[in-house]
């Protein structure tokens, strides 16, 4: 059993992106491209840091990409850049601000696939029960976040 999955809803990538603690990649079908980002709460849960994938390391090689502000908005960059930042003019800025824009709009592309790494959205835990890997949430976190780990969305 593998312990990635990919999201088959918008409502349940919706959910996973906005968990708090998500790694999730996006797979364009039609060209191949890929991107992988981490996406991260602020403590009062109203914002979203978005950070890119970028170098070998995938535990800790991110660089920051931009947030997703209390309304839904996405926002690439900062007012003021740091070395090392993704400019709002890269690749993988402009992918996760259009994939970001579908995705709140409710709409999955046929041509777009949206993975997660087999850990939990909410506390970034290792995902072991088949349900809660299709989810992308565990037992626990998805009662916190609104909805049982068996969630019809999928």
């Amino acid at each position: 059993m593998s312990d990635t999955a990919k999201f088959t809803t918008v409502a349940a990538a919706r959910a996973f992106l906005l968990g708090g603690n998500a790694t999730v990649t996006l797979v364009s079908t039609k060209t191949g491209t890929r991107f992988t980002y981490k996406i991260r709460a602020n403590d009062e849960g109203d914002v979203f840091f978005v950070s890119l994938l970028s170098g070998p390391d995938n535990e800790s090689d991110y660089s920051y990409l931009g947030r997703i502000d209390p309304f839904g908005r996405f926002w690439a960059g900062r007012r003021t850049p740091k070395p090392g930042d993704v400019g709002p003019d890269a690749p993988s800025s402009k992918a996760f601000d259009r994939v970001w824009s579908l995705v709140r709009n409710d709409v999955l592309p046929a041509t777009l696939e949206i993975w997660h790494e087999g850990r939990c959205a909410r506390c970034n835990r290792k995902l072991t029960v088949p349900s809660s890997i299709e989810s992308g949430f565990g037992p626990e976190c998805a009662g916190k976040v609104g909805f049982s780990a068996s969630w019809a969305g999928f």
